[in-house]
């Protein structure tokens, strides 16, 4: 069997990416499943349900073309009792013709429905398609609406004590803005790609891109979903959210104090490189992933030379394994992922550094009644051999074989679409290094010691399903190695560092 597809028009609506939206409305469906290209009026009835029966909570159907794998997952969607689904941008609803919450509690939070519409290549649609009259070869369909969406943030930041020579009470306008384009291209494939504008460096330009295949097999009685995804931000191919590219925080201030140290799977490749990966799910049960990335920078000279940083020798090889099962009205993942990078830190030959960073995670999705809640935790482990610091008697580091962990653990209770609270944990710990974390006022390490650790709290308060008005607090316990003067001798305390970050998002 081969893709996910709607044939009939339904009465639903909006959607968005990024971080996406939720909308609602009504239809009436029959299930089919189909062999090879999407076609029609022959297509075998897999099932039919009776008019005002809802096949996704808060959507009655009338007429669906999907496959086993995919029916499956509508009923494990129904089966729960938070009418709620995934985070889709607007021009996924628009294309779907079904709310926004039917991909997302709380965009960008998918819920089991909008996996899976992320995992069969973005490609079910509820709009009438332009293509070869009586076509049932399954060539190209395009769509009767060009797949475009967009989102705005604006915010305020303040910290504790603003840094030296600055003024506190930042505001954003706006803070970044996206355009997507992005939704179903053929039966088969489909993309998400976003173009983004942002407000510390005034610059626009392409963010995260994952354009997929995706077809249906059978292993005996067992369903096989089979894909291709190419992509440029390692981990924004994933459907949880707990890899580092759709981690919580969903939304954070541009401008307030953070971090030095970060583990290299988590943002530092991002928009750099190119990843081709496949990957199954097999049973709507375990899922398997490996891709491989090579550097494709944005805005530096090509070929790539001396003047190009953090570029890989060779490719990349990165993998994902989860096990995922709903009980009920509980939804559990166990997960792992990966990967090992050579890069040169400074233009394409020489001595190279390498990075192996082993992460696992675990959600957790529980419907009581009306409320949901979601708990989501990640642990990253990098080991870090640091020869091209080291090398010719280069003083980049102290340390051949640092190694660098990251923790992050948070949990949200959403009382319906309109309201919703986080509480989050998160630490690093790594290896004291003086000269890779220097002492430097206000973002160095006075210690060399790369250890922070904090708390965030954040309320949202969702006005509407694509407009949402949010104030998140962070706490610092410790900052790049101690609680007071972390920085230089007699600077700044890590509390100096909490933020209130009051944002609105709209996405449209």
């Amino acid at each position: 069997m081969t893709g996910v597809r709607l044939l009939e028009t339904f009465s639903y609506s909006h959607r968005r990416s990024s971080h996406c939206c939720v909308y609602f409305m009504r239809a009436a469906v029959s299930l089919t499943a189909v062999g090879a290209p999407f076609a029609s009026a022959s297509a075998r009835t897999l099932s039919t349900r009776s008019h005002g029966v809802d096949v996704v909570p808060g959507m009655s159907v009338t007429r669906i073309v999907a496959p086993r794998g995919f029916f499956a997952a509508l009923d494990k969607a129904q089966g729960a009792t938070f009418a709620h689904t995934s985070t889709i941008v607007p021009s996924f609803s628009r294309q779907t013709k079904l709310a926004c919450s039917a991909c997302h509690y709380a965009f960008p939070q998918l819920t089991p429905f909008g996996r899976q519409f992320k995992l069969n290549g973005y490609t079910l649609t509820g709009l009438s398609t332009i293509g070869e009259p009586m076509d049932t070869s399954g060539g190209l369909k395009l769509a009767s609406m060009p797949p475009v969406a967009a989102m705005v943030v604006a915010s305020v930041t303040r910290t504790n004590t603003a840094k030296p020579g600055t003024q506190n009470n930042t505001a954003a306008f706006p803070d970044q803005a996206s355009i997507f384009v992005a939704g179903q291209l053929t039966a088969n494939l489909g993309a998400f790609t976003q173009f983004t504008y942002a407000s510390p460096d005034g610059s626009f330009g392409i963010d995260n891109v994952d354009i997929r295949y995706a077809r249906h097999e059978t292993m005996g009685s067992r369903d096989v979903l089979l894909g291709l995804t190419l992509h440029n931000n390692p981990t924004v191919q994933d459907v949880w959210n707990t890899t580092p590219a759709w981690s919580y925080p969903f939304m954070s201030s541009s401008v307030a104090p953070s971090p030095m140290a970060s583990t290299v799977i988590d943002g530092a490749l991002s928009q750099q490189v190119v990843g081709l990966g496949v990957y199954s799910l097999f049973d709507n049960m375990l899922y398997a992933e490996a891709t491989a990335y090579r550097s494709a920078p944005q805005g530096g000279a090509m070929p790539l030379d001396s003047t190009a940083s953090n570029t890989t020798s060779g490719v990349v090889p990165y993998w994902r394994l989860a096990l995922q099962h709903q009980y009920g009205p509980t939804y559990m993942m166990l997960g792992t992922y990966g990967f090992a990078a050579n890069l040169y830190p400074q233009g394409v030959t020489g001595p190279t550094n390498r990075y192996t960073d082993i992460g696992v995670d675990a959600q957790v999705e529980h419907g009581i009644g009306t409320t949901m809640l979601i708990g989501r935790a990640s642990y990253i482990h990098e080991r870090q051999r640091l020869d091209a610091f080291l090398a010719n008697g280069a003083q980049g580091a102290e340390e051949l074989k640092p190694t660098l962990a990251t923790l992050r653990a948070n949990v949200s209770v959403f009382a319906n679409q309109r309201y919703g609270a986080t509480l989050g944990f998160f630490q690093t710990t790594g290896t004291r290094d003086t000269l890779l974390f220097a002492p430097a006022a206000f973002s160095g390490s006075r210690t060399g010691s790369p250890n922070t650790t904090g708390e965030t709290a954040e309320l949202i308060y969702n006005a509407w399903e694509n407009t949402r008005v949010g104030v998140q607090y962070v706490y610092y316990s410790k900052f790049n190695g101690a609680s007071t003067a972390y920085d230089i001798a007699g600077g700044r305390r890590a509390s100096d560092n909490n933020t209130l970050y009051l944002y609105t998002w709209l996405a449209f």
